[in-house]
């Protein structure tokens, strides 16, 4: 039976609210917060003495997250969309206020667990928020315009947390880091819940008790999050070993996050350009276009041997990723019940964090601190996304027939 889809929106109604535009600014603020920190952060990791750790980066802090989301989707859907955020936002909050303190290197790996409660609450709260107020035939664009906002933190994030850890000092990036936290928390107090009241329940420690396979998993939304999984193992792949990369081409200093700028103005502007793409021609054709792109971006990035082939492998991944990350959004709305939209979203963000998390891993132990290795990276990548296309017209043609 298909999924319950909410009325579309009467004609006169304004599709995007204050609270959208609201939504979209806490989360560039979140965004901003903790990306900052991913250009400087393995370098600080081989200063304490990790250098051999550095696929912990990202692997620690997707595991927590991965870890957090049936919790988060529960509570999203029982208790509010707005509390699930602002614990996230809280915890960014928080893990960057005492990062200067990490001075070993377990200390250091233990605040990235944490840390990874962060983006296990606010983004399954915000994508929950996002689908109770935005009619279904502009649901694509609206996730584009969400992942716009995004993009521009993740854009401008490593940039200034460059700028800032040279020109003043790590301590001061870690501050800025919570600070951005604090601002968009301080943003999702002016926000209205979402939820209706008939779902409401106040918060207990009995909601977290988890009593079936269900509350984990959504059966609904199995596709996207297969898809999900495959197409993100490339992202931590990626954020694990672009900061050597990048040193090994000369991208130093100020320039150390630029691969980062060139992939996420990328994505800013074909989300920009291409929000409805997916309302218009679907879900699943968008995919396999995305999915084609993100193999010819991985690649440039295993050939580079230069810093502009190496931007240009950037610019492709954000232009391919651009185009997925809100179609797999909106599929996975477009599949869940409206009563368990918040678990539908978990669902969906765990096949993130664990495609995100195994990618990480894979691409430490393959890199081994070693430039030669880099090229079979970015191709365990391209098996992985390539695995996700020959999905996507397995599914395409079983649906069809």
């Amino acid at each position: 039976m298909p999924a319950t889809l909410p009325p579309s929106a009467p004609p006169t109604q304004r599709v995007y609210t204050v609270g959208f535009w609201l939504m979209c600014l806490s989360s560039l603020l979140f965004f901003m917060s903790f990306n900052m920190l991913l250009p400087e952060l393995p370098d600080y990791l081989t200063r304490l003495g990790g250098e051999d750790y550095k696929g912990f980066i990202i692997a620690l802090f997707t595991l927590t997250a991965g870890i957090s989301r049936p919790f988060s989707g529960k509570l999203a859907d029982t208790v509010g969309r707005i509390p699930v955020m602002v614990f996230g936002s809280l915890v960014c909050f928080v893990c960057g206020f005492f990062y200067p303190f990490a001075v070993t290197v377990t200390a250091f790996l233990g605040l990235r667990l944490l840390h990874g409660f962060s983006t296990g609450f606010k983004p399954t709260g915000t994508a929950a928020f996002i689908a109770d107020i935005i009619p279904l035939e502009r649901r694509g664009e609206a996730m584009g315009l969400l992942g716009v906002a995004g993009s521009v933190g993740m854009a401008a994030g490593p940039m200034l947390g460059s700028w800032l850890a040279q020109r003043f000092s790590l301590n001061t990036l870690f501050y800025c880091s919570s600070g951005l936290a604090l601002l968009s928390l301080v943003v999702q107090g002016t926000m209205t819940e979402t939820l209706p009241k008939a779902q409401r329940h106040p918060f207990s420690w009995k909601l977290l008790r988890l009593e079936s396979w269900e509350e984990v998993f959504e059966p609904r939304v199995l596709a996207p999050a297969v898809v999900t999984l495959l197409c993100l193992f490339p992202f931590g792949a990626v954020l694990t070993v672009v900061p050597d990369q990048s040193r090994f081409l000369g991208l130093v200093g100020e320039n150390k996050g630029l691969f980062y700028t060139c992939y996420t103005g990328a994505s800013l502007v074909i989300r920009l350009v291409a929000g409805r793409a997916s309302d218009k021609y679907g879900r699943v054709p968008v995919l396999i276009g995305s999915s084609a792109i993100m193999v010819a971006s991985l690649g440039l990035l295993a050939l580079a041997q230069s810093a502009p082939v190496f931007l240009a492998g950037a610019i492709l991944l954000g232009l391919g990723t651009g185009l997925n990350s809100p179609t797999l959004y909106a599929w996975t709305v477009d599949l869940s019940h409206p009563e368990r939209r918040g678990r539908a979203v978990a669902t969906m963000y765990i096949a993130l964090e664990m495609g995100i998390g195994l990618g990480a891993l894979l691409a430490g132990w393959v890199f081994a601190n070693k430039p030669s290795h880099l090229p079979y990276v970015h191709l365990f990548s391209v098996l992985s996304v390539l695995a996700g296309l020959v999905y996507l017209l397995i599914w395409r043609r079983k649906t069809v027939a």
